[in-house]
């Protein structure tokens, strides 16, 4: 199973290096079924927009690939607590789809007060695709319908050279529509077994980070009876061996699925990037469906839904795939752990960002041992420091394995263990991928504003740049500022523990590790406003459990007397570890040496 990896080209050159050099640095000196309705004669309009008293003549196709005699077309709207949805007599297709409990983005105003139009403007067209005796093409696209309302159901008929199609649109609870589909002497004008469904659509911007939302705004899919799941995000979708259970396109916090019955074959599809403007991508699907007896008698369902963990879960077909949060442990840690967490702090009734706050002091709280032992080793190396230093200037001229080795010992007979000090970085990882899809993708943070953010789930832009920077955009967000100034402390509090480079044309990490909040600078800049705060109160926290454990609970001086006791007791058994790189030294000295000879007498 994959998932969108929700970074997009600048974040992810921006984290890459950052990953690149953290762990670098840290392995360096810390070694997802609708029952078939009768063919139905269509009942009177009650409710049809712009109002008529004649019905409305049906479109006749003299030729399938001529053009349709030209009738007015008409809206037909219904309406519901979750939807409102208009559609269209051409082509019988939803020309409006607008989610009334949510709102977009409005640039003027920098707030979510715009209506939220998933279909609107021309920006979607579906239809069916037949292919006639003659081999020629025909589409519902180009059909002109008409209409007829029985309260939450619309039934969109048209007549195609003695042919009748029927459209059933059903407007249900839970962001559902149901679409039934209902041909009639289609089998006399058509010899395939198969028509294709075709649906061309262009995704409209509806949340502030742009980049952000084209990042999320992708194909996704599930097969093998709703047990598979996979998504495209940048290029194509092929799948002509699966036949797909649904296809969705997904933006940030909405997705617009298609269910047909019998699912779509011989799938493919297409995306194109829109660089600016009002809309983020364009995109083009093509499914066959199969035909029976050369009749179309099938059941669709439409689902226009917010990305709500426990909404998708309620329907049972795997749309929970939709919300990105993470692979395998990753997304199990956001599934069972924050989010959980989230709701509980938020139910307290406290404002988003205090919920994270208190998130935060919970995560270091369940961490504080490991983060304990960390800050001992830490003051540990410390005090030994003098020590090391010795070997240093001993060994300055020895082969560099054997100094290592020697650096070694002076660690194993004080009895500090550097490989302790790689648990808590590594700890740390997973947590930080889980909050990075966590805080993009929550919908409960959407328009949630705090101090200088307006929207936890995009960044802040207080200081608006008149030109761009590379990588990192037009303008700085205070939230990321803030968090690579306290990284910025809490490296340089934490740098002197860093070995300076003792052979020629070594890296100097110190210059690497305060490279590191410049790098965060960057990638924080266009991300979530609510992560940057995330990080500010976290790093914030680890500074004041160094001058704690400083000045408070460790005493060097009782570490160094420690230290001076463990080197009069016999050394400690080497752990596994431990050993296994000190063999290692030792067989990859043995082969320098034989290298060496080897050599010396070809000389």
């Amino acid at each position: 199973m994959q998932q969108n990896n929700g970074l997009d080209k600048n974040q992810l050159i921006s984290f890459v290096l950052f990953s690149l050099l953290i762990m670098g640095a840290m392995f360096y000196f810390q070694n997802k079924q609708a029952t078939e309705q009768q063919l139905a004669e269509p009942q009177k309009s009650t409710q049809v927009t712009p109002a008529t008293t004649n019905a409305t003549k049906p479109a006749v196709v003299a030729n399938l690939n001529d053009s349709v005699q030209a009738t007015s077309i008409q809206q037909v709207e219904l309406k519901n607590k979750e939807l409102t949805v208009s559609i269209s007599t051409l082509g019988g297709q939803l020309s409006t789809v607008e989610l009334n409990e949510y709102k977009a983005y409005n640039k003027n105003t920098d707030v979510n007060d715009k209506k939220l139009l998933l279909f609107d403007q021309n920006n979607s067209s579906y239809g069916f695709q037949f292919k006639d005796k003659t081999g020629k093409v025909f589409s519902t696209k180009d059909l002109v319908f008409t209409p007829s309302q029985n309260g939450n159901t619309v039934t969109m008929q048209a007549n195609a050279n003695g042919a009748v199609i029927q459209f059933i649109y059903t407007l249900l609870g839970k962001y559902t529509i149901d679409f039934n589909v209902k041909t009639q002497g289609l089998s006399q004008l058509v010899s395939d077994t198969k028509a294709d469904f075709v649906w061309d659509f262009t995704a409209r911007q509806h949340e502030k980070g742009r980049s952000q939302e084209q990042t999320h705004t992708e194909f996704n899919y599930v097969f093998d009876n709703y047990s598979s799941f996979d998504y495209d995000g940048r290029t194509t979708m092929e799948e002509p061996e699966e036949t797909l259970n649904w296809l969705a396109i997904k933006q940030q916090f909405f997705s617009m699925v298609i269910e047909p019955q019998h699912g779509f074959k011989n799938s493919h599809g297409s995306q194109e990037m829109i660089d600016e403007g009002d809309f983020l991508k364009k995109f083009n699907f093509n499914g066959q469906v199969e035909l029976a007896g050369g009749e179309m008698n099938q059941n669709f369902k439409w689902y226009f839904m917010p990305l709500d963990l426990p909404l998708l879960k309620s329907y049972d077909k795997n749309f929970d795939e939709l919300l990105p949060l993470g692979w395998s442990f990753i997304g199990s840690l956001n599934r069972w752990f924050f989010i959980p967490l989230y709701n509980l702090i938020s139910s307290w009734g406290i404002a988003a960002g205090w919920v994270i706050f208190l998130m935060t002091i919970f995560v270091k709280i369940i961490l504080s041992p490991v983060m304990f032992k960390q800050h001992k080793l830490s003051a540990m190396m410390r005090v030994i420091r003098p020590e090391i230093d010795e070997v240093n200037a001993k060994y300055k001229d020895a082969d560099p394995m054997k100094k290592q080795q020697e650096t070694m010992a002076v660690y194993r007979k004080a009895g500090v263990n550097q490989m302790a000090g790689c648990l808590p970085g590594l700890i740390q990882v997973p947590i930080f991928y889980a909050l990075f899809r966590f805080f993009p993708n929550m919908i409960d943070l959407r328009g949630k504003s705090f101090w200088f953010a307006k929207d936890l789930t995009a960044y802040d832009d207080v200081i608006k740049l008149p030109f761009s920077i590379p990588l990192l955009g037009d303008h700085l967000s205070i939230f990321a500022i803030a968090c690579t100034v306290v990284i910025l402390i809490y490296t340089m509090m934490t740098a002197g523990n860093i070995q300076q480079p003792t052979q020629e044309g070594m890296p100097n990490m110190k210059v690497i590790m305060y490279i590191f909040p410049i790098t965060f600078l960057f990638f924080l800049n266009t991300s979530a406003s609510g992560l940057s705060w995330y990080y500010f109160v976290s790093n914030a926290i680890n500074i004041l459990i160094i001058l704690v454990i400083k000045y408070w609970i460790l005493d060097e001086k009782k570490i160094h007397a420690q230290i001076q006791a463990n080197k009069l007791k016999e050394p400690k058994k080497e752990g596994k570890l431990q050993k296994r790189m000190r063999e290692m030294m030792e067989k990859a000295q043995e082969q320098q040496k034989l290298q060496q000879q080897q050599q010396s007498k070809k000389k």
